[in-house]
């Protein structure tokens, strides 16, 4: 598919490159058909040659669209163009009808021009990403080969200032990596063993090795051209409304200027000739260019803008919904924390052993993903203990896990699985309530019996956390934070961050059902396969990219690519400038339109001022369209 879209857009420039030739043989014809009209008439033979010469090298591919159109009685803008143009000359206004479908040909070479420059910056990323890589060889040695043959466990070597070819994990070396063109991030990031690395990313500093994670058509890179490729065949509500309404608008305009041409002749016996050439004057002005190529270049323009901020959008629908959002809310471990919380409390209870409840808390844990647990099980590596085997291991949702330790039962979770297997006791919920007051998220260690030790762990906040909500703050947006921890640890966390609300011992349906409860327009922030209901019921899902989870960003609408929640505010920046834009190309296509419509039909409006207006309108909101690339 990647590829694929390389080759289109090679082709499409080919395509383009290809027309410039007739189009300018077909100006100067006009040009000299204009001319020879000051010193012939307008129905002289050289005029006529040059206008027919100027038409058929120009306007012979609309010519072809148009009848195709008129055979599906579907009143396009080609259809349009070929009838107007088709009568004037038959009324012997050859110098005007070659100009009109000249200068229409140039509007729509322009209109495809644009799209080709927004498209490119997508396209661009394409050759992010080197061609060949140096792998290391069975017997030691290194030669270069063709990413299309890497496979997944080969070892790349990367020198300082090379592009990195594949997505990987580093296994040797350390080095600084500049990442903007894949997370946007501004600054080069510290790498070193055990850190993942991105196809088309720059190697600044140092040298290391790395082993290949994703061959070529499933990096990163990949993914994220895959994403906006898609996002350009979705549209946004506005480009449904304007294409609908063209749909309409257009024969309606033709209907109108049918009527022109034929009643006042018929009825008030007036000049054929004269009513006929306000009729396609009409015809003319009527044409919506400007109004159907305003919404694809302003929304595509503004779907590059992102993803080179490291912004993945699925659609131009979410990138316009944005501007509405009226409330964010978010999950709390890895998209406002770090994600990587550290132990920092164990007291024993129930007279239980206190290294053989390490070991067994240890062994459970190491089973899991869910950051608490990754904390847990590294505090019992960081004491080298030795951990038993699991059986009937079972990751219970929003609580923690179960699994079998030499044939007996044993828990590892949160204050909800604790009271559920009504475990809990006075002395005991004392001691939880002062870590959790400390911000601490506390999970346990019980058999089918007893809680046999507790186990508390702090994460840290992101330092792009309480800036991101500021800002939300600033454009109006309200924040809401829901997490599976505890509320005493939600209100430690979201107070500290400055979230307006919080909401604490939340299960994946619970985060649903407090999406549906909020009104407005909703943006739901997570990065785990407890958070992926809620992404999919809030009308915009924004998944964390980097530590995400699989199903996260599949189900998310939005994928932030580095994981820092500052780009919200810029999401929402960017769709409000998107939606902007959007109604200012609406109304100035439009109002173009009515003012010359009043000029028709007060006879002052000629074909010539028609066709200038409608191609300046065009140029208009392409130029405005395009202003999006450079935020």
């Amino acid at each position: 598919e990647v590829y694929s879209a390389a080759v289109s857009a090679s082709s499409t420039s080919e395509a383009t490159r290809t027309n410039w030739w007739p189009l300018i043989v077909s100006i100067i014809a006009a040009i000299l058909a204009e001319g020879a009209s000051w010193f012939y008439s307008d129905n002289h033979w050289t005029v006529m040659v040059l206008a027919i010469l100027a038409i058929f090298t120009g306007g012979l591919s609309t010519y072809k669209k148009g009848w195709i159109a008129l055979r599906n009685y579907n009143l396009n803008m080609n259809a349009l163009m070929s009838i107007a143009v088709t009568g004037a000359m038959l009324i012997g206004h050859w110098p005007e009808a070659a100009m009109v479908m000249i200068l229409f040909t140039l509007a729509e070479f322009i209109e495809a021009k644009s799209l080709d420059r927004a498209r490119g910056a997508i396209h661009d990323l394409m050759n992010l990403a080197p061609d060949t890589i140096t792998v290391q060889q069975p017997d030691g040695g290194w030669i270069d080969v063709s990413t299309t043959i890497a496979t997944i466990g080969c070892l790349v070597r990367v020198k300082p200032g090379e592009r990195i070819a594949l997505d990987g994990m580093i296994v040797q070396g350390l080095s600084t990596v500049n990442q903007a063109p894949i997370t946007g991030e501004s600054l080069p990031v510290e790498k070193t063993e055990g850190d993942p690395v991105f196809a088309g990313s720059i190697n600044e500093s140092g040298s290391f090795t790395y082993r290949v994670t994703a061959i070529a058509a499933q990096s990163t890179l990949a993914r994220i051209i895959r994403t906006v490729e898609s996002a350009q065949g979705r549209r946004a509500p506005t480009q449904r409304f304007v294409d609908q309404f063209a749909s309409i608008y257009t024969p309606i305009i033709f209907a109108v200027a049918l009527t022109v041409a034929i009643l006042p002749p018929l009825v008030l016996a007036e000049p054929w000739l004269n009513w006929i050439y306000k009729a396609l004057v009409l015809l003319v002005i009527a044409c919506p260019c400007a109004l159907v190529i305003s919404t694809p270049v302003s929304i595509v323009s503004g779907l590059a803008a992102a993803a080179r901020h490291g912004i993945l959008i699925k659609g131009g629908e979410f990138l316009e919904l944005g501007s509405k959002l009226t409330w964010f809310a978010l999950d709390k471990t890895g998209t406002i924390t770090r994600g990587k919380p550290t132990q920092t409390d164990f007291e024993v209870w129930s007279n239980a052993n206190p290294t053989n409840t390490q070991i067994l808390a240890g062994s459970l844990a190491i089973h899991s993903d869910h950051p608490v647990s990754l904390a847990v099980a590294q505090a019992a590596s960081n004491e080298s203990l030795v951990l038993h085997e699991v059986n009937d291991f079972i990751a219970i949702p929003g609580r923690g896990v179960r699994g079998r330790i030499n044939g007996k039962i044993y828990y590892l979770g949160n204050h909800r699985l604790v009271e559920e297997l009504g475990l809990c006791l006075p002395d005991f919920e004392a001691r939880l309530s002062t870590l959790e007051k400390q911000g601490k998220t506390v999970v346990m260690l019980t058999d089918t019996n007893n809680v046999l030790s507790l186990f508390a762990v702090a994460d840290t906040i992101k330092s792009s956390s309480r800036s991101a909500i500021a800002e939300l703050h600033a454009l109006g947006i309200k924040t809401m934070m829901l997490t599976g921890d505890n509320r005493h640890t939600a209100a430690a966390i979201a107070n500290q961050v400055g979230i307006d609300r919080s909401q604490g011992n939340q299960l994946p349906e619970d985060k649903m059902r407090e999406i549906e409860q909020l009104d407005g327009i909703i943006g739901m922030v997570g990065d785990g396969i407890n958070d992926a209901p809620a992404l999919a019921r809030a009308d915009i899902g924004f998944a964390m990219g980097a530590a995400g989870t699989d199903t996260a960003i599949e189900i998310a609408d939005v994928t932030l690519m580095d994981d820092d929640l500052r780009k919200l505010p810029t999401f929402v920046r960017l769709s409000r400038a998107t939606s902007s834009v959007l109604k200012q190309n609406i109304a100035l296509a439009l109002g173009t339109k009515a003012i010359f419509l009043v000029l028709t039909f007060t006879g002052q409006a000629t074909m010539w001022m028609a066709v200038f207006a409608d191609m300046g309108a065009t140029l208009l909101v392409v130029g405005n369209g395009l202003r999006l690339l450079r935020r």
